[in-house]
């Protein structure tokens, strides 16, 4: 990439005031000798007038002074905030036990309520569904691995059997002896058919839609369903399955306001705090990879959060298709790299 298409790429960032990109560049304006992050708030200078610099110091060195409103030579508040939610999400990780909020906020020296608020805004989980999501997870890895179901949920941290039958459905979407034998028993209905973005299928278990694959072929669309779900009972939808299917199609040609349907988000701890975050991105705007890593508390976890997006198998509606590379470029996309441009085009010009 050249210079000229990346300072371009840098002054788009500071046209959207686009805070995720904060850690990687300040901008400096000639007319006025100061050098601003590229969220700041200040009036946007003309771009003839603007230079990029890598860091503070290199904006120094060139004889430019701070902005006093966004203070651009000092630790970002938010970058203190993270930190303060990774040291949570390493507590809980450690912990064999439940922790409640005010203990949790009391060990990262925040107050209950604040805390409380930060910590949805990271990961887009409470801290207490965090945990519930994280005993689901160790869970799900026991039954996989062919554990005992008894052993497993003790094992996960649940304190009692009764405890654990009460919350089995909302932690694995069956009963946990269907999930330990690869969801038998269980039926999902599935659908396909084509729409703007070639063919599709729909999904929906008892909990809701479970999938929604995008492909250029029928057959393979069923065959990552059936991998998906290897034991599961799959069966073509009655005709109210169908106009619930007709529902997403509409909101997959043009995805406004909240999806309507209920979902049935099946992963790790770790893959729902991923889908939760990606569900937080406005349509029409983009996160770089570590962006997301950070916005999760997990700042150096942002191979595993590419894995998690990978995993994904709702598309659109858990919109993976708006994380890009750190320099603004496209990555791979489960459903096609030439789908994930048009859809950020689409969302671009609905914007």
């Amino acid at each position: 990439m050249s210079y000229a298409d990346n300072d371009e790429r840098r002054w788009l960032a500071v046209e959207k005031r686009d805070r995720s990109r904060d850690d990687e560049f300040v901008y400096a304006v000639i007319t006025t000798g100061v050098y601003c992050r590229p969220s700041c708030r200040a009036r946007r200078p003309l771009r003839q007038h603007v230079r990029f610099f890598n860091d503070a110091g290199a904006a120094e060195d060139a004889g430019f002074r701070p902005c006093k409103r966004c203070q651009p030579d000092k630790s970002h508040p938010h970058a203190a905030q993270q930190a303060k939610i990774v040291q949570a999400c390493r507590l809980l990780e450690a912990s064999e036990t439940p922790l409640t909020l005010e203990a949790l906020a009391d060990k990262v020296a925040i107050s209950p309520g604040y805390f409380h608020r930060l910590f949805k805004a990271a990961t887009g989980l409470t801290p207490r569904a965090w945990q519930q999501a994280r005993r689901a997870s160790k869970l799900r890895d026991a039954l996989s691995g062919g554990q005992k179901v008894t052993r497993a949920l003790y094992d996960a941290g649940y304190a009692s059997g009764s405890v654990f039958y009460q919350q089995a459905d909302a932690a694995l979407g069956m009963t946990a002896r269907q999930f330990r034998n690869g969801g038998e028993g269980v039926t999902v209905y599935f659908a396909l058919g084509r729409c703007q973005l070639g063919e599709f299928l729909v999904a929906e278990s008892e909990r809701g839609v479970c999938a929604i694959l995008l492909g250029d072929e029928p057959q393979a669309l069923v065959a990552e369903l059936t991998q998906s779900f290897p034991k599961a009972r799959l069966t073509p939808g009655d005709a109210a399955f169908q106009q619930r299917v007709a529902q997403v199609v509409g909101w997959l040609e043009r995805p406004q306001g909240e999806f309507a349907l209920p979902l049935d988000l099946r992963g790790t701890a770790f893959q729902r705090e991923v889908w939760q975050a990606l569900r937080a991105i406005a349509p029409g705007t983009t996160v770089s990879y570590q962006e997301l890593a950070r916005r999760i508390g997990r700042p150096r976890a942002s191979r595993a959060v590419a894995g998690a997006c990978a995993a994904n198998l709702l598309a659109v509606v858990v919109p993976c298709h708006r994380v890009v590379r750190q320099d603004g470029g496209l990555s791979g996309y489960r459903w096609g790299v030439a789908r994930k441009r048009a859809l950020l085009a689409r969302e671009a010009q609905e914007e």
